[in-house]
């Protein structure tokens, strides 16, 4: 026998789908602005290096833009790292990016140009300084590193900057106490693999896609650096205290770690533009960040950190105007 289910009254019904349409159109909202057209245009994106997390994350960033925005063109330009990053934006040869809090601080304590119209968009993840041996290496601390070949990362990248903060903090001169190299995760694992260098600096989000591949194979271990290093570190000048002792976690290389974390140094990264780039554009892209976080997060490991309550913490950059927009719309 059929069950028979109480008949709804008119009221009741008309209740329901009154707070059906509104619920439907709250999620359209944070999905899609209603009534505005979407912003067009050209903007450039300066990413990073191949095999890196800022490459890996703006490809997938410019693609939710386009699906976001389909007038809008993105173009994506490598570069060498958060140095570079800093300065294109600054002096207009990119109109966003991403780059570590302590390359931004760098930059605007030396006065660089067009230091003053750096704004911030929001904060993303953390970034981990990752020191890194061949598995049978003799290198048991950043004071062993002296007179060994290290690759410090390409010159102009965030990755050389906490490097020689780190080795000088060691006691090393990275210019006279070791044999320095330019490489970065783009050549960086295929040259220790070789026994070209004895260790190479990384600086990016967890997982790394350039050293995934090589963990699996267990072709490396992690050098330590810990708590004690980072107190000198935090006595170098004002930009040190973007940098916070912490450990990486015993999942994001399981084939190396084997259960251990490693103490290190982490350092935040700002998506970030200028004061003069269209707020409006900026408050569309903005929104994109926040509502592409668990899509790109599925690719990015790093991506799944991005969070509506810590992207407004964009120090030491003050958010751009189209980025306060977009969050004081979404706050509760």
């Amino acid at each position: 026998m059929s069950k028979r289910f109480p008949r709804v009254g008119r009221h009741a019904a008309l209740r329901g789908a009154a707070v059906g349409v509104v619920a439907l159109g709250l999620l359209l909202w944070w999905l899609l602005p209603l009534g505005e057209k979407p912003p067009g245009g050209t903007i450039v994106f300066s990413t990073g290096t191949p095999h890196g997390v800022y490459q890996e994350y703006g490809e997938r960033l410019r693609t939710e833009m386009g699906e976001d925005m389909p007038e809008l063109t993105v173009k994506l330009l490598h570069s060498a790292g958060s140095q570079e990053n800093v300065e294109r934006v600054a002096t207009g040869r990119a109109d966003f990016t991403i780059a570590a809090a302590d390359a931004v601080a760098a930059y605007e304590l030396r006065q660089g140009e067009g230091a003053g119209r750096l704004r911030g968009v929001a904060r993303l993840y953390d970034d981990y300084v990752q020191l890194i041996v061949a598995p049978d290496s003799d290198i048991s601390d950043v004071a062993d590193l002296r007179h060994k070949r290290v690759a410090i990362g390409l010159p102009n990248s965030g990755v050389r900057l906490i490097a020689e903060r780190v080795l000088r903090a060691a006691g090393i001169d990275p210019r006279e106490d070791i044999i320095p190299a330019g490489d970065g995760i783009d050549t960086g694992p295929a040259r220790l693999r070789e026994g070209k260098i004895d260790a190479f600096f990384w600086s990016g989000g967890l997982p790394t896609k350039g050293l995934a591949t090589l963990a699996q194979k267990g072709a490396f271990r992690f050098v330590p650096i810990d708590d004690t290093l980072v107190a000198r570190l935090h006595g170098q000048g004002e930009w040190a205290r973007y940098y916070r002792s912490t450990k990486i976690p015993e999942s994001a290389y399981p084939n190396v770690q084997r259960g251990a974390e490693v103490p290190t140094i982490a350092v935040s990264n700002v998506l970030m533009t200028r004061t003069d780039v269209d707020p409006r554009l900026t408050e569309w892209v903005t929104r994109t960040v926040i509502k592409s976080r668990d899509g790109i997060g599925a690719h990015v490991h790093s991506a799944q950190l991005v969070d509506l309550r810590t992207a407004i913490y964009t120090g030491p950059l003050p958010l751009q105007e189209g980025a306060r927009r977009y969050y004081r719309s979404v706050k509760p």
